[in-house]
């Protein structure tokens, strides 16, 4: 067994144009402050990071991995979730989702499309220069205007959905194969890979591809009401990141799951800072620990309530503390003895 890496944090909510969040230096150093080990970089943020400049150049990457070490870090995986978005989007999100692309493919979808799955290209070479294992991304979503059977959802609907989204990934897919790169969908609604089921129907179809996996996250299983503890049993071979992000599901008479349209701050489902919500992360740990989970525990910070910085600063003894340090030996080798095959079989009562 391995013990799990971390703390780790995604930088993505804390990135923004005032120090020290406007330079990966900075944010380096106020992360390495806080006990944080390693950062995961989101690779949209040209603040921080430079996609293009890390898929074709090996001293640019250099570079940031030295900038990284000087605080005493490491970079635990890049994210391409707004790019991995645009490689599906149902029409009815054309308007919402522009902003996740570039100014010169907005508006067109098709050439919005072609950026994204360029963009994951890039991401595949960056992860392999910056010596990474894993990537973290959105799957995207053709069918999810149609999550709910109403109006009756005609015959191959889905079907058809999901075919044409292992069409696209299959290509992204290899290319991260050739990379050496695990390539791990955050399950998350709004994406059409949002549980398990999901998951399993676009693995069947991109043939049980060695590179598709899970970047696991259970605040977003507590507000769909799934056992997030299961999953773990179910998917532990696939599931190769881990995002630390509390949530709490508080229905009540009034709304549900669905939560009403409301704000997050008055859903009866919403992120929460970690430690402040309802998940069981004591045993989370203890089955990535059972299972040998080989990644990081990184924070990812949401929450309707509290301010981000001390979310972070609590996150990181958070995880510290949760981190299981694996065991070498059984706790009753103690009373152990020595045996061989003949002394077993006379135990037994066998010739």
């Amino acid at each position: 067994m391995k013990t799990i890496k971390g703390p780790a944090i995604f930088l993505a909510q804390f990135a923004g144009d005032d120090p020290p969040f406007n330079t990966l230096d900075d944010i380096a150093k106020w992360a390495a402050n806080l006990g944080f080990k390693g950062v995961q970089i989101p690779s949209w943020d040209s603040r921080l990071f430079d996609l293009e400049k890390a898929a074709n150049s090996q001293l640019y990457c250099t570079e940031i991995c030295e900038t990284l070490d000087n605080h005493g870090l490491v970079i635990t995986e890049l994210s391409t979730h707004t790019q991995g978005q645009l490689v599906a989007v149902h029409p009815a999100y054309d308007a919402l989702f522009d902003s996740f692309a570039v100014p010169e493919v907005r508006g067109n979808p098709e050439s919005r499309q072609q950026w994204a799955v360029s963009q994951m290209l890039l991401a595949a070479k960056a992860s392999e220069n910056l010596g990474l294992t894993e990537h973290a991304t959105f799957s995207g979503a053709l069918a999810w205007p149609y999550f709910y059977p109403w109006p009756q959802r005609p015959a191959g609907l889905i079907e058809t959905a999901f075919d044409e989204l292992a069409k696209r990934w299959l290509p992204i897919l290899n290319a991260f194969d050739d990379a050496g790169i695990n390539l791990c969908y955050e399950i998350h609604p709004g994406e059409d890979l949002h549980d398990g089921v999901t998951f399993e129907m676009f693995l069947e179809r991109v043939h049980n591809h060695n590179r598709c996996h899970m970047l696991y996250d259970p605040s977003h299983y507590v507000l769909q009401a799934l056992d997030y503890l299961q999953h773990i049993d179910i998917y532990h071979e696939r599931i190769k990141m881990f995002h630390v992000k509390d949530a709490e599901f508080n229905p009540t008479g009034r709304q549900g799951v669905y939560g009403g349209y409301q704000s997050w701050l008055d859903r009866a489902g919403r992120f929460r800072s970690v430690g402040d919500g309802q998940i069981d992360f004591n045993s989370i740990f203890s089955k990535f620990a059972q299972y040998d989970f080989q990644g990081w525990a990184v924070l990812e910070w949401e929450c309707c309530l509290k301010h981000p910085e001390d979310g972070a600063k609590e996150g990181a003894a958070f995880i510290h503390d949760q981190i299981i340090r694996v065991t070498d030996k059984a706790f009753d080798d103690f009373a152990g003895s020595d045996s061989d095959k003949k002394s077993n079989k006379s135990l037994l009562g066998l010739p």
